[in-house]
């Protein structure tokens, strides 16, 4: 966050007079360290977050967190770094280095006879899918618990050779699920609107994987008054998704087209079915030009928007994540990353719109903005995260050092978000247990 423009109630207030309601105001109670996307910080750039619960110790659960460039870094629930783990070098001079883009759990996959928890990353900058175990002796005795267990042989995940995974058009968003005992990846191509099914696989004790389905979401859209209309974008783009998630008993998938809106895509055993748009961006069928003398290139003409746009997300449609509760009960929570805010949908039925809320300055961290990634967990976390907890990336951390841009991410009870609305969110900290969907 810029240090002159606090996110404070005040400032949010004036910010938010399209909403019907005003987002709710939350504080966060933990934070990472910063990390610096410069020379001197590695080029580190949080993105995407992802929690692991400690099967016998909740409160020594851990946040992995993905650094692009930088590859990863793990914390505590108290926010310290216990371990930090690059992304892999370039395979030669002209080709792209790593580059580590979203993360998500996997509980117990049988890797070598053994049950064994996963963080699964998509690797943008080599299209590859990464995997890393998650050792639960190595946490109790405070070593560091990722290892990498990536087959070498893994293909790319959509270019068709070496050469093609340069132009970058890669892996992007990612979230995992089970079903039936089988262990299964959903990505997001950059730039296109393509998403890939894969299957993960055990090969000799390390982590392969294989396509099972494609699904192309659209990138042009009818209007109501009969024209048809393309997102903004650069030549050559197309409307790309990143932040997803799987609602794993419902076998229904959640996906962000970042300048279009919220789909919810139905999900068979390996393969993608009905996909439905639930929900669109505010700048859904604004009239643009691009003008390459323009800083942002591609302009909006607001004076001539016709309203066809939603009321509940401003662009880009980033982070997606999900709260389970009993009975179908829960929430599917999506970063508004345009305006700083998360909106947050009902889990069953049509998940109607329930509100929004924004993580602002508190009493012991700052506010969070142009948030990408999130993620959140209905099971407590010992004393600090009692009753759940949320995880947002931060992509403007304060207090800055000197010119340095930096982020991080930002670590919030679940409970001060849903006690924080007018009629409070549910809280169920017993219904759900993502070690037993499958």
């Amino acid at each position: 966050m810029n240090a002159s423009v606090p996110t404070t109630l005040a400032a949010l207030l004036m910010a938010t007079g399209s909403f019907a309601q005003p987002p709710v105001p939350v504080t966060a109670s933990v934070e990472t360290p910063p990390v610096y996307d410069d020379e001197a910080g590695g080029n580190a750039d949080a993105d995407d977050p992802a929690v692991w619960i400690d099967p016998d110790d909740p409160e020594r659960s851990i946040v992995i967190g993905t650094l692009k460039k930088a590859g990863l870094d793990v914390y505590g629930l108290d926010g310290e770094r216990i371990q930090h783990i690059p992304a892999p070098e370039a395979p030669d001079e002209e080709a792209a280095p790593g580059r580590f883009n979203n993360v998500d759990v996997l509980y117990g996959f049988e890797l070598d006879g053994e049950k064994t928890d996963l963080a699964i990353v998509s690797d943008r900058g080599r299209d590859r899918i990464r995997a890393f175990a998650i050792d639960p002796e190595a946490v109790a005795e405070g070593r560091p618990p990722l290892r990498d267990v990536t087959a070498p042989d893994v293909r790319p995940v959509f270019a068709a050779d070496e050469a093609e995974v340069d132009d970058q058009r890669t892996s992007y968003g990612l979230t995992t699920y089970s079903h039936s005992g089988d262990a299964f990846v959903v990505v997001s191509q950059r730039e296109e609107t393509r998403l890939r099914l894969l299957e993960l696989k055990d090969e000799g004790g390390l982590v392969g994987y294989e396509t099972e389905d494609t699904l192309e979401l659209p990138d042009t859209f009818a209007l109501p008054d009969g024209t048809e209309w393309m997102p903004c974008a650069d030549p050559g783009e197309r409307p790309q998704v990143e932040g997803m998630a799987v609602d794993e008993e419902e076998h229904v998938l959640y996906a962000g087209q970042e300048t279009v809106g919220l789909w919810r895509i139905e999900l068979g055993k390996d393969e993608f079915a009905d996909a439905e748009l639930i929900d669109r961006v505010r700048e859904y069928g604004t009239p643009w030009t691009y003008d390459e003398t323009a800083d942002e290139e591609c302009v909006l003409d607001t004076e001539n928007d016709l309203g066809f746009g939603g009321e509940n997300i401003s662009a880009d449609a980033e982070g997606v994540t999900l709260y389970h509760a009993g009975d179908g009960a829960g929430y599917v929570l999506v970063s508004s990353q345009g305006d700083d805010t998360f909106a947050v949908y009902e889990r069953g039925g049509d998940n109607d719109y329930v509100g929004s809320f924004a993580i602002v300055d508190g009493p012991a961290t700052d506010g969070t903005q142009h948030s990408d990634g999130a993620t959140v967990v209905n099971v407590p976390l010992g004393d600090a995260f009692p009753q759940g907890l949320l995880v947002t990336h931060d992509g403007e951390e304060t207090p800055m050092d000197g010119d340095r841009e930096s982020t991080n991410f930002k670590l919030t009870r679940w409970d001060a978000v849903a006690n924080a609305f007018p009629e409070p969110l549910v809280i169920d900290t017993d219904s759900f247990d993502p070690r037993g969907v499958n």
